[in-house]
C-alpha cells in the first residue's frame, strides 16, 4: 500500500510540475513579464484574512476560497474544516466526540439527520458565504447543543426569480444520484421559494467479526448489505417583510423515504485449531422501511434601532415503520433452524416555541430568551417466530411497546461589554425537564422532574490585527435520544444486537476552551470533564453465544483536545492547508465488577493541497490519517484516506462542473478490537463504500440572486434519530 501510494504522489507532482510551465507560459505570453513563478523554497505563512475569530470561533470564508474550489457540496467542505470531522455515514462531528447542531443563517435547521446530510449536499460552497464553527456555545444557545456550525448563504435582494438545479452522483458496486431543485420569486415584500429534492440509488456495507468463544472454537462473521433507497423531499415557504421593522414568514416541509434493505450473514464456527466444523449457518434478513415527515416553521422578527425581538415557532411529525424478516438456516444441508418477523411503528410529535429580545446599550448587550417545547413519542414493536407446527405466533420475550412524554421549559439571560480591546460575555441558563417513560410491556415507568442551572463565561482581548486571544467556560446537559431509551432488541445478526435502557440519566459538561490566532494560524485547547456519560457496554453469554449492547451511564471521564490549523503558500499555483489535532481520553468504566480506566491519546493529520492550474482548472488532494485510538474496552487500528478531484467552470460561470475520486486505495474501514482478551477475545471491521468516484453538476438560471431563509431546526429535533 505504501509503495502505491509514493508511486501516486511521484506521478502527482511530475504532473503539477508541468502544468507549472504551462502556467508560466501563459503568464509570460499575457502578462509580458518576467518569469515570476515562487520557486518551492519560498514557503511563507498566507497573511491574507482567509480565516478570522468571531467570540473565539473559527470562521472560513466559503465562496471563492481556493480550499474548498473542487468540493462537491457542504458536507465536503465541513470534511476540510479545521476541528470537523465527517465520518464514512456523514456524521458530523467537532473535536472527534461531539455532535453540533446545524445553523443556517443563524437558525437551527428543522430536519432529520438522513434529510439534513441530503440538504448539506445541495448546497455547493458557492452558494455559502462563510462557516463559523463553535466547539463551545453560551448560555444563550439550547444546553443540548455541545458544539455549532453556522452556515451563512450568501445574500442578494435582487427583484425577480431565481432559480438552480443541483446533480450529484456516486459510483462504487453501485450508483446513488442526488437532485435538487431550488427556485425562488422576490417582490418587494414577498419571497416565494420552492425547493424539491428527488434522490436514490444503493449504497453496501460490509461486516466482519473475528471471535474466540468461551468454549475455545472460533466464530467468525459475515454480513454483506445493500440498501435501495429512493427519497422526495419537498418545501414551500413565503417570507413577508411587512415594513423596515417587521418580518413574518411561514415555511412547510414534506419529506418522504422509502428503503428496501437486503442483508445477508453466515457463521463459520470450527474448533481451537479451526481443523473441524463445528457449525456453518446462514442468515437473510430483508428490510422495508419508510418514513414520512411533515414540519412547519413560523417566525416573526422586529427590530427598531437597538432593540430585537423575535419569534420562533415549529411542529414536526415523523412516522416511521418497519418490517423485518429474520430467516436462519443450517448452510450445508439448506435446513431452516430458525424464522421470526418483526412490525415496527414509530410515531414521533415535537412542538417547540421560543421568543427571544435584546437591546443594545452603548457597548453593552443584554439578551433574554424562554423556550418551550413539548415531545411525545410511541413505539410499537411486534415480532413474531415461526413455530414447529409451521405457524407464526407472538412472540412476548421479543415484542415491546414503549411511549416517551418529555416537557421542557427553558430561559437565558446575557450579558456582554465592550472594553476597548477586550469584550466579556457572561450568561445563565435554566432549564426545567419534566419526563415520563413507560415500558407498558414490561409494566416499568419511569418518571422525572428536574432543575438545572448552567452557565458560561468567556473574553476575547485582541492585540493587533494579527493577535487575538479567547477564554471561554460552558456547562452543558445532554439527555438521552429516545432510540437510547427504547428496550427493544436491534438486531445486527441473530446472535448480535442492542437493547436501549429507559433508566439512562443525561450527562452534564463542563469545559475550558482557550483559542489563539496569529494571523491565519489558529490554534486551540479544550479541557473538561464529563459526569454520567452515557455509552453502549458489550454483555457476551458463553452458554448461548449471544453478544449484547446495553446501555448505561459511567461516573465519568476527562477529556482534553489540541488543535492546530494554518495555510502554507508553497507557490502561486500550489496551496496546502495542514490541520494537527490531539485527543486525550480518560474513563472510569465499571465494567463486569471491574474497574477500567485508561489513559488514551491519539492524534489526527490532514493536508489539503490546491493546485490552481491554467485554463480556469483546479485540483484538489486531501489526505487524512488517523492514528490508533479507542476507549477503555475498544481499541480502534488506525486508517487514512487520500481523496482527488477536479473543478471547471463553463458558460460564463454558470455551469460548474466538479469530479472526484474518494479513498482512493479503499483505505478507510474501522477496525475495533476488544482490549481484555481474558473476558472476550473479540475484533471486527466495519466497510462502508466510500470508495467512490463522484460527479457533481450544478447550473444558476433566472434574474435574482436573492436567497430565502431556510426552516429551523430545535434540539428535540436532534434526539428523534
Amino acid at each position: 500500500m505504501k509503495t502505491r501510494s509514493g508511486i501516486f504522489f511521484l506521478l502527482l507532482f511530475s504532473f503539477f510540475s508541468k502544468s507549472q510551465e504551462t502556467v508560466k507560459k501563459d503568464s509570460l505570453k499575457k502578462d509580458n513579464q518576467k518569469d515570476s513563478l515562487t520557486s518551492i523554497s519560498e514557503v511563507v505563512i498566507q497573511s491574507s484574512r482567509r480565516i478570522k475569530l468571531n467570540d473565539g470561533n473559527i470562521v472560513m470564508n466559503v465562496s471563492g476560497n481556493k480550499d474548498f474550489k473542487t468540493s462537491m457540496n457542504m458536507l465536503d467542505v465541513l470534511r476540510k474544516s479545521p476541528g470537523v470531522t465527517v465520518d464514512q455515514e456523514d456524521g458530523i462531528f467537532l473535536g472527534g466526540r461531539v455532535s453540533p447542531a446545524i445553523f443556517i443563517n443563524g437558525k437551527p435547521v428543522v430536519m432529520s439527520s438522513q434529510e439534513l446530510q441530503s440538504y448539506l449536499r445541495s448546497l455547493s460552497p458557492e452558494m455559502v458565504e462563510s462557516v463559523e464553527i463553535n466547539s463551545n456555545p453560551s448560555s444563550k444557545y439550547d444546553a443540548e447543543f455541545k458544539g455549532i456550525i453556522d452556515i451563512k448563504l450568501k445574500k442578494n435582494t435582487n427583484l425577480g426569480w431565481r432559480g438552480s438545479y443541483i446533480g450529484n452522483v456516486y459510483a462504487n458496486k453501485f450508483s446513488y444520484r442526488e437532485n435538487s431543485l431550488n427556485l425562488s420569486y422576490n417582490t418587494e415584500k414577498l419571497v416565494y421559494n420552492l425547493q424539491f429534492g428527488y434522490n436514490y440509488g444503493i449504497s453496501t456495507y460490509r461486516y466482519n467479526a473475528l471471535q474466540r468463544l468461551a468454549n475455545t472454537n472460533v466464530m467468525r462473521t459475515k454480513n454483506y448489505q445493500e440498501d435501495d433507497a429512493e427519497i422526495y423531499n419537498i418545501q414551500v415557504g413565503i417570507d413577508y417583510r411587512l415594513n423596515n421593522k417587521n418580518r413574518f414568514g411561514v415555511n412547510v416541509r414534506g419529506s418522504f423515504r422509502d428503503n428496501y434493505r437486503t442483508r445477508l450473514g453466515s457463521l463459520y464456527t470450527t474448533n481451537d485449531d479451526e481443523t473441524q466444523l463445528i457449525f456453518n449457518t446462514e442468515s437473510n434478513n430483508p428490510t422495508h422501511y419508510a418514513q414520512n415527515n411533515y414540519g412547519i416553521t413560523t417566525d416573526y422578527s422586529f427590530q427598531n434601532k437597538n432593540f430585537k425581538l423575535s419569534f420562533l415557532g415549529n411542529y414536526l411529525s415523523v412516522e416511521n415503520k418497519q418490517k423485518d424478516d429474520f430467516i436462519n438456516k443450517d448452510r450445508p444441508t439448506s435446513e431452516l433452524l430458525s424464522y421470526w418477523k418483526s412490525d415496527l411503528l414509530n410515531k414521533i410529535n415535537i412542538y417547540t416555541g421560543q421568543i427571544d429580545v435584546s437591546q443594545k446599550i452603548g457597548n453593552s448587550t443584554l439578551e433574554a430568551g424562554v423556550k418551550f417545547s413539548d415531545t411525545s413519542t410511541d413505539n410499537n414493536i411486534k415480532y413474531d417466530t415461526l413455530s414447529v407446527s409451521n405457524q407464526f405466533i407472538f412472540d412476548p420475550n421479543r415484542s415491546n411497546i414503549f411511549s416517551y412524554k418529555e416537557k421542557i421549559f427553558a430561559g437565558y439571560l446575557a450579558y456582554s461589554k465592550k472594553f476597548n480591546k477586550l469584550q466579556i460575555n457572561a450568561g445563565l441558563r435554566f432549564e426545567n425537564t419534566k419526563s415520563i417513560s413507560n415500558a407498558i410491556t414490561t409494566d416499568s415507568i419511569v418518571s422525572r422532574n428536574y432543575l438545572e442551572w448552567l452557565p458560561s463565561l468567556s473574553t476575547n482581548y485582541v492585540f493587533n490585527k494579527s493577535n487575538e486571544l479567547f477564554i471561554s467556560y460552558s456547562r452543558k446537559i445532554t439527555r438521552p435520544v429516545f432510540s437510547q431509551l427504547n428496550p427493544f432488541r436491534f438486531y445486527f445478526s441473530p446472535l448480535n444486537y442492542w437493547i436501549g435502557n429507559p433508566y439512562l440519566q443525561p450527562s452534564f459538561t463542563s469545559q475550558i476552551k482557550t483559542t489563539y490566532r496569529f494571523k491565519n494560524w489558529v490554534t486551540s485547547f479544550t479541557v473538561g470533564r464529563e459526569k454520567d456519560v452515557m455509552t453502549r457496554y458489550p454483555l457476551y453469554n458463553p452458554q448461548t453465544n449471544v453478544l449484547e449492547y446495553l446501555g448505561t451511564n459511567l461516573p465519568y471521564r476527562n477529556f482534553a483536545v489540541l488543535e492546530t490549523s494554518f495555510p502554507v503558500k508553497i507557490t502561486k499555483w500550489w496551496n496546502v492547508n495542514s490541520q494537527l489535532s490531539g485527543y486525550y481520553n480518560y474513563e472510569f468504566r465499571p465494567y463486569l465488577d471491574e474497574v477500567f480506566a485508561l489513559k488514551i491519546y491519539n492524534y489526527e493529520i490532514r493536508l489539503n493541497q490546491v493546485f490552481s492550474l491554467s485554463k480556469g482548472y483546479t485540483i484538489n488532494v486531501f489526505a487524512n490519517y488517523e492514528s490508533k485510538g479507542g476507549n477503555s474496552l475498544y481499541i480502534i487500528k488506525p486508517r487514512y484516506t487520500i481523496d482527488l478531484s477536479i473543478q471547471k467552470l463553463w458558460f460564463d460561470n454558470k455551469l460548474n462542473t466538479k469530479i472526484g475520486y474518494n479513498n482512493i486505495f479503499n483505505s478507510y474501514d474501522q477496525r475495533v478490537e476488544f482490549r481484555h482478551k481474558r473476558i472476550m477475545d473479540n475484533q471486527f471491521t466495519h466497510w462502508w463504500d466510500t470508495r467512490k468516484l463522484l460527479f457533481s453538476l450544478s447550473y444558476n438560471f433566472g434574474s435574482s440572486k436573492y436567497q430565502a431563509k431556510e426552516i429551523q431546526r430545535t434540539e428535540e429535533e436532534n434526539r428523534t434519530r
